[in-house]
């Protein structure tokens, strides 16, 4: 995995559409959340309070010259009060225009063109079509190199994006039916961060959390639906 690739931006990548530049994925935007947390978590910016109910707890409030890592960590720092991984999940995943800010970092990088269509000749929306196809194919190498193969040295952030894939239902853009049936017990290894560093196994636990959000996501939607339907709001 290009070191010059955020976990966030390899989240993205696999959920782009290579040739239409549109977003494919469940709940993309709580795996992004849960990338940046992960980013911050293996950069000692922030750390879990095991003693503390486990609270997300800031240890390093400077810069990390990456305009959505700082964005994420002011977050943090500037709450009234500690939350839990699983809640800071939620709260960033909702950052506005979270998903267009990650597609805009990898524009700015000439991965992808940052581009608007027609639908229906009446609406644009924004879309990014691929255009340096190479940091991509490293990734889903990287992916396949650890989920294939039986090695025990797997490279942190890989085995993180894999759990991050994983819960977004990405995994079968890199990965046939089979493969992810016949790997399955490698793919839950690397969810739980078997084997990965203490940083990591934390930075999964942020994964965890998004799959947490993203479960609960369509119950909320529809009660919400339900009750505006209710009263007609």
């Amino acid at each position: 995995m290009p070191n010059t690739i955020r976990l966030y931006q390899a989240v993205m990548l696999l959920a782009l559409s290579e040739e239409r530049g549109t977003m494919n994925g469940a709940y993309v935007e709580y795996a992004t959340a849960a990338a940046l947390l992960s980013e911050l978590l293996m950069h000692e910016r922030i750390a879990i309070e095991t003693d503390n109910k486990n609270k997300v707890l800031v240890m390093d409030d400077s810069s990390t010259d990456d305009a959505l890592l700082d964005e994420a960590l002011d977050q943090i720092k500037a709450a009234k009060r500690q939350r839990k991984l699983q809640d800071w999940v939620q709260k960033l995943g909702q950052l506005k225009d979270l998903k267009h800010k990650v597609a805009q970092s990898l524009a700015d990088a000439h991965i992808v063109a940052a581009e608007k269509e027609k639908v229906l000749w009446l609406f644009e929306r924004r879309v990014y079509p691929e255009l340096n196809p190479e940091p991509e194919q490293q990734i889903r190498e990287g992916m396949r190199s650890a989920v294939m193969s039986d090695d025990d040295a797997i490279e942190p952030r890989v085995a993180i994006l894999v759990a991050l894939a994983n819960s977004a239902k990405l995994l079968p853009q890199v990965f046939t039916k089979q493969e992810l049936k016949q790997r399955k017990k490698r793919i839950e290894q690397l969810e739980k961060g078997e084997m990965v560093s203490t940083a990591a196994k934390q930075a999964v636990a942020a994964i965890e959390a998004a799959v947490m959000v993203a479960a609960i996501m369509p119950a909320i939607t529809a009660a919400s639906t339900a009750s505006c339907s209710s009263t007609s709001c």
